[in-house]
């Protein structure tokens, strides 16, 4: 799918998309260490499946990069709710504070209508990675 050229190498770009289709979660920094591992010393902005292939089978095997737990997203979630509302109503970032109508208009996208409440499970399944 992302060997273009079907020549066995991918653009060094790709690589953060591909080990996270793999349902690895790893961050900006584990991305760099992936690649000066598999890019060796000379760099030329592309990636060999033979490089590639027996690092990420080592990554996968030791379940690395694992995604972060839904409670505790849910619960890092439910706590930036709570300071962002407490932040726009007394430290306003323009020089006043919001109104009640910014406030409700900035979270409506997180609102259930029919509940008026905001439902964290729904963002949260979102952003987790099912392991099955």
């Amino acid at each position: 799918v992302f060997d273009h050229e079907c020549n066995k190498t991918v653009d060094v770009r790709e690589i953060g998309t591909i080990v996270r289709s793999l349902g690895c979660c790893p961050s900006e920094a584990d991305l760099h260490d992936i690649l000066a591992e598999v890019e060796g010393e000379e760099p030329t902005g592309y990636i060999r499946l033979e490089k590639f292939l027996p690092m990420m089978t080592k990554v996968l095997l030791e379940r690395r990069y694992r995604p972060i737990p839904e409670d505790v997203l849910l619960q890092a979630f439910e706590f930036c709710i709570q300071k962002l509302i407490s932040y726009c109503y007394f430290c306003p970032l323009a020089g006043e504070p919001f109104t009640q109508e910014e406030m409700e208009e900035m979270l409506s996208a997180a609102v259930d209508p029919e509940s008026n409440t905001i439902r964290y499970k729904d963002y949260i399944s979102v952003m987790v990675v099912d392991e099955n």
